[in-house]
């Protein structure tokens, strides 16, 4: 069936519609905390650290950076939870690049998807480390 300009096709309605664009607002959400480049992420590499409630909230909060589940685990926890200001206090771009391989199969696919959009490098990381 062909549009009329006039009378434009509607976007799709209904359920798919919905969650089109309840995915579309999800990923948005994740865009608009991403940092303009990797480099501004100067968290710790070493230590133990403690997240805030607004982004541990529910679980741990103390993180021990040399022991690898619980780097993993506040790299997860602050990729899904941290707002735009967290991302540069809490990750650091070293250990990021270093941990995506495996991190990137921790996350949710649309966390991962932005991240990999929007910074090439983690994309290539995993070519490398294939």
């Amino acid at each position: 069936m062909a549009t009329d300009p006039q009378h434009p096709a509607s976007a799709p309605s209904g359920p798919q519609g919905a969650v089109a664009e309840d995915l579309a607002l999800y990923r948005e959400k994740f865009r608009r905390r991403l940092p303009e480049s990797l480099d501004e992420l100067h968290g710790p590499a070493q230590g133990v650290v403690q997240l805030p409630l607004h982004v541990a909230w529910s679980g741990m909060t103390l993180y021990d950076l040399s022991k690898p589940r619980q780097r993993m685990g506040l790299y997860r926890t602050v990729l899904h939870e941290g707002l735009r200001d967290d991302l540069p206090e809490y990750l650091n771009r070293y250990l990021l690049l270093q941990m995506w391989p495996v991190l990137r199969t921790l996350v949710g696919r649309t966390v991962r998807a932005v991240w990999e959009d929007a910074f090439p490098q983690l994309a290539a990381r995993i070519r490398t480390a294939a």
